[in-house]
């Protein structure tokens, strides 16, 4: 009896239940995650893209930033127009819209339609210059002072705290009145207003960032503050980073625009659509809309367009957060 229980035990243990069809399915795809790690599907750059292509406001934004960018850049070499010199004598001034002029003309003679052109890349060149620029002071300035702490931080973010108190604009018209500014000047003049930003957001993220293990683990080999901060602290606020700088190329051009309208932006014959807006405005109670509401659209669609970005890569980078 012994060794028929004996054989009966071990045919038994030789069977093996049948498989779940869910589980099987769940089993032939991707392993499933440990440690309650979640798991999802496509490598993470490509479940970021999607997440943004599915905003759809964000592809309507990036739709308009390239028909913009075209329009700006390229625009002109099939629309050619005299955007330097201008003769009052032999011009007629203020012209409506005609087969010569798609958009009429502007008091000085120049064609409008070409004058959007050449205004609009004075905007958007000072806009993304300006804003490469407060990102990478503020990213350096927040993070040295986040990653540090202590008396230096608090020296640093005074700093910041007494510049942000300075309201913005009248800032911006101070410098623009002391130094003259052209094309170049401009960049750094919105560049120094703009970096307060987000230093002040980078150095609360690193703030966060400085204790985590990894860092701590850099640490404790002996690896070097540099090195840390830029290799670890920096990387990981990326997002911040990324979606504060779309703000701050649309903040840039609006500044641009104020100072322009004002009368104290890039300096003639150089134009922005700011400076459109400030010599159209006399003219629109007479019904000469188009020395005013074409280069008021422009500046309108191209913030809008960068809002609508940063909107969507916010939503985006959060799911690099969720997979960490």
């Amino acid at each position: 009896m012994s060794a028929v229980n004996e054989q009966l035990a071990t045919s038994v243990a030789g069977i093996t239940p049948p498989a779940s069809p869910g589980l099987d399915g769940a089993l032939q795809g991707d392993q499933a995650p440990s440690g309650g790690e979640a798991g999802a599907s496509g490598s993470l750059g490509r479940i970021i893209l999607r997440v943004f292509l599915e905003n759809r406001l964000a592809v309507v934004g990036v739709g308009i930033l390239v028909f913009m960018f075209l329009f700006c850049f390229v625009g002109p070499i099939f629309y050619h127009t005299n955007q330097t010199y201008s003769n009052l004598y032999t011009s007629a001034g203020v012209q409506p819209p005609s087969a010569a002029h798609v958009l009429g003309t502007d008091p000085n003679g120049f064609d409008v339609l070409g004058r959007l052109m050449y205004a609009g890349q004075t905007s958007l060149e000072v806009g993304l210059a300006a804003a490469a620029i407060a990102t990478v002071v503020g990213v350096l300035w927040g993070a040295t002072s986040g990653f540090f702490g202590g008396i230096l931080d608090a020296f640093m973010m005074r700093i910041v705290d007494v510049l942000l108190s300075i309201p913005a604009l009248f800032l911006l018209i101070i410098l623009a009145v002391l130094f003259h500014p052209d094309k170049i000047t401009l960049i750094f003049i919105l560049g120094f207003l703009a970096w307060l930003t987000p230093a002040r957001l980078v150095r609360g993220e690193t703030l966060s960032l400085r204790t985590r293990e990894y860092v701590q683990a850099v640490r404790v080999m002996g690896g070097k503050s540099r090195r840390m901060v830029t290799r670890h602290i920096i990387p990981n606020a990326i997002g911040t980073i990324v979606v504060n700088a779309t703000f701050q190329v649309a903040d840039a051009i609006l500044y641009l625009a104020a100072l322009g309208f004002l009368g104290l932006g890039v300096q003639f014959p150089q134009a922005d659509w700011g400076q459109m807006l400030g010599q159209g405005e006399p003219y629109l109670p007479n019904g000469d809309w188009w020395l005013l509401i074409p280069a008021g659209l422009c500046i309108v669609l191209v913030v809008v367009a960068f809002n609508f970005i940063g909107d969507a890569l916010r939503d985006s980078l959060e799911v690099r957060l969720q997979r960490r």
